[in-house]
């Protein structure tokens, strides 16, 4: 007996590993991985960060060399002092090498170039051959004035696109969440209204057996066992049904999650209700603490800002300073280059003064700030419509603990009546018509009842997406992604 049961254990073990029972965990994480909603997004995050990273080092100091390694020139030309034509020949090479570095604070630039070169030159009107080695190092430095900081502003403006990026890789996620658990638990009610129907199938089959016999024995009209048969080919006409019904439902999840369709797919679900409290306040609280979406209207509001500023510098009075200081040096021999060097000093001020535009920088203001008026209208009925959507989930969980409640009560009744009404068909007082009706209404309200936990379960999701707060564990379910990401920036 002992290795019997122990044969059988295994058998079953070995049975359920074999279905490769897919739970919703483990469904949300294919999902996370392979829908194509999921992978769009992330190529956008991908791109946003990498573009952030780029115009950073683009922050950073610049090396750069540029090599002319022959040049060569001959030409006829025209003296016109000397009022007679000559024929010049020039051979050249030269290399620079220079560092820039941008200042992210005042928005200016600051660079150091070194010009080494070789030149021979001949002249058929002087008749001389010059070969000469020159060097020529600088210091500059270009700064804007009287205008906005653009290094500031155009980094800023990345650092939020990457934090709108993550905002909507985020909530996809937790809209993924939901969908796949719609889907989910759509297919777990098709698993359920399945198995109700195959068990009315087995309640059926009895009652066929039982009026059989009576026929047979002469007890019961054959009119009863002819309605038993249509009663027991409906009840296998719902089993197919339901079975297509899971199929269906099976490739629906299936497309969802990114998985393919020829792969079996048996779920294993838990809809066990433990009834929540929610406080309204506090669900909105954490709703306008927490939703993404605010934050996303808050970036649309600073974006309108910078749009303002670019309008309020169009035409403008601005000004721009460039200061250089260099040495040059040059001789035919290399080592001398330097004996009697040139200082060079640049010193440079201008400025764009603006005169007349025909309005253009007044409408561009204009329309700037209303745009800015706009984001921030909707930064104010976005809040209007997170409290709405909130309250409205709150009084659904509270109706839905009452449906849950009713529903159970029903099954219990149903299938009280539906025994007592078997009881009563067996001993011949009631007809397989009347016991079909108290059979359906069983069923029925088995799958009021799956509805209803379902329905619970799914409105308990959408009020922790909607306030980015689980209820139940009592704490923030900011996405991780999100938190992580931005801490960087």
């Amino acid at each position: 007996m002992k290795w019997l049961i122990l044969s059988l254990f295994m058998w079953v073990t070995s049975a359920l590993w074999a279905q490769d029972l897919y739970t919703l965990e483990r469904v949300l994480e294919i999902a996370y991985q392979n829908s194509p909603s999921i992978m769009q997004t992330k190529y956008s995050l991908i791109n946003s960060r990498e573009r952030l990273n780029a115009q950073k080092a683009s922050l950073k100091s610049k090396f750069y060399m540029n090599v002319n390694p022959f040049g060569y020139n001959h030409q006829r030309q025209y003296d016109d002092f000397n009022s007679k034509w000559y024929t010049s020949e020039r051979m050249s090479s030269s290399g620079t090498f220079g560092v820039i570095q941008p200042i992210t604070l005042t928005d200016g630039t600051l660079s150091l170039r070194n010009t080494f070169g070789w030149q021979s030159a001949f002249n058929d009107n002087t008749n001389i051959t010059n070969n000469t080695f020159s060097n020529n190092i600088q210091l500059c430095f270009d700064q804007h004035l009287f205008t906005y900081n653009q290094t500031k502003m155009g980094l800023r403006e990345l650092e939020l696109t990457l934090e709108n990026t993550l905002l909507s890789y985020s909530m996809q996620k937790l809209n993924i969440e939901k969908l796949v658990s719609q889907y989910f638990y759509q297919v777990y009610q098709q698993q359920q209204s399945l198995q109700i129907s195959r068990e009315e199938l087995a309640n059926q089959g009895k009652s066929y057996e039982i009026i059989k016999n009576k026929v047979e024995a002469g007890l019961s009209a054959r009119e009863e066992l002819w309605q038993a048969e249509l009663n027991l080919a409906n009840a296998r006409s719902s089993v197919q049904n339901a079975e297509v019904s899971l199929e269906n439902a099976k490739d629906q999840l299936k497309q969802t999650i990114g998985l393919d369709l020829d792969t079996p797919l048996d779920i294993l679900a838990n809809v066990d209700v433990k009834t929540t409290d929610v406080a309204l306040p506090d669900a909105i609280d954490y709703a306008l603490k927490q939703r993404m979406e605010l934050r996303q209207r808050q970036i649309d509001i600073e974006s309108a800002q910078f749009d303002l500023i670019r309008a309020n510098a169009t035409n403008e009075f601005k000004g721009n300073v460039s200061l250089a200081v260099g040495l040059f040096g040059e001789n035919e021999q290399l080592g001398n280059i330097y004996d009697s060097p040139t200082d060079n000093e640049q010193v440079e001020l201008s400025f764009e003064i603006p005169i007349w535009d025909w309005g253009q920088r007044k409408s561009l203001i204009k329309a700037a700030q209303a745009t800015l008026d706009r984001q921030e209208l909707n930064f104010d009925q976005e809040k209007v419509t997170i409290q709405l959507n909130i309250r409205q989930i709150y009084r659904n969980l509270q109706n839905l603990v009452s449906q849950i409640d009713i529903a159970r009560k029903s099954v219990e009744n149903a299938q009280l009546t539906y025994e007592l009404n078997l009881e009563k068909y067996q001993n011949g007082d009631l007809t397989s018509m009347d016991l079909s009706l108290y059979q359906n209404q069983l069923s029925s309200k088995k799958n009021e009842l799956t509805n209803a936990l379902i329905n619970y379960k799914l409105e308990l999701l959408n009020l922790k997406i909607q306030t980015l707060w689980d209820f139940e564990t009592k704490r923030s379910i900011v996405p991780e992604e999100y938190s992580t990401e931005f801490e960087n920036y």
